[in-house]
């Protein structure tokens, strides 16, 4: 029995001292992994870091201490790794290093450094569409910016970029859904203004396309959303190509009174004349007449059916 006793008492000599070699191997590590991270070695400082966390679990109640330690500063070591991918634009690199912090944060209970890292991917997905958009990879562009917006639908911004991307792909429908989502989170104005743009582009297709009936059509629908000179003009030229003078010249009115010193300034209020002489409005085709007396190219002709009114 004594020498049963003399034994156990051999044994817990020996796992006590194994313990406390271990607890200093992982308190070592620890301090070799600061130094790491002191010197911005980010990458050695994580290492470390993971490794004597390892050491410190294996020692149960008396490595808890530096297992709290590790599990503080690991995940803020990983954000900042994660940021230093997002300077040097690696963006697919920087996403997949935050979402492994968020994970390990969550799991270490650092629900701040989470939140952060939360916060940054929906504008790394962004920097990544403006990326792709510059080279013109407008595909991946328009999957960057909708995977931000999953992450943030209210972002009315990031909508009006996905609503641009989907617009230089090609995508022209989907682009509408995106300017409106735009102008319903705060981009009314912009978004508008797109919606104005691409209807307009339309609209210039069709008329030299001689789809007249379409181009006035769709250039009324720009109008809607973003008055324009140039919607207004258009739907002018269609109207009167398509026989609707009286709307014609509604429209070359409108035209005139938001771009009155425009280059063809002269050309359209020489046409209002014309047609006003063919509908026998005399006082209103001598007025745009005039008008037109000074232009290089129409005042010649403004002048010789001026001569004709009575």
């Amino acid at each position: 029995m004594k020498k049963i006793l003399v034994s156990l008492a051999a044994l817990l000599v020996a796992v006590t001292t194994v313990s406390a070699q271990s607890m200093a191997e992982a308190t070592e590590t620890a301090k070799l992994a600061n130094e790491s991270l002191s010197a911005g070695d980010l990458g050695t400082a994580l290492d470390g870091f993971k490794m004597a966390l390892v050491m410190a679990q294996a020692c149960g109640d008396e490595g808890a201490e530096l297992v709290s330690t590790c599990q503080g500063i690991i995940p803020k070591i990983m954000n900042n790794l994660a940021k230093g991918l997002y300077n040097e634009k690696k963006y697919d690199e920087a996403i997949a290093k935050y979402e492994e912090t968020i994970a390990v944060a969550k799991e270490y209970g650092d629900e701040d450094t989470a939140a952060k890292a939360e916060s940054i991917i929906p504008q790394l997905y962004v920097e990544k569409g403006k990326a792709l958009n510059s080279a013109k990879d407008f595909e991946g562009a328009v999957e960057a910016f909708r995977k931000s917006l999953e992450l943030n639908p209210t972002n009315g911004n990031v909508a009006l970029r996905l609503g641009m991307a989907l617009e230089s792909a090609g995508k022209g429908d989907e682009a509408i859904e995106a300017y409106k989502l735009a102008a319903a989170n705060g981009q009314e104005k912009n978004a508008n203004a797109q919606i104005g743009k691409h209807y307009l582009k339309l609209a210039v297709e069709e008329l030299k396309g001689k789809k007249y009936a379409d181009a006035a059509k769709d250039a009324l629908a720009s109008l809607e959303y973003a008055e324009t000179p140039q919607a207004y003009q258009v739907a002018g030229q269609a109207s009167q190509l398509s026989g609707k003078n009286a709307d014609a010249v509604k429209y070359f009115e409108k035209y005139l009174e938001l771009a009155p010193n425009a280059k063809n300034a002269g050309q359209i209020a020489y046409t209002i004349g014309v047609l006003e002489m063919q509908a026998k409005n005399n006082a209103k085709a001598k007025e745009y007449l005039t008008k037109a007396l000074s232009d290089p190219k129409y005042g010649e002709d403004a002048k010789k059916a001026l001569s004709t009114i009575k």
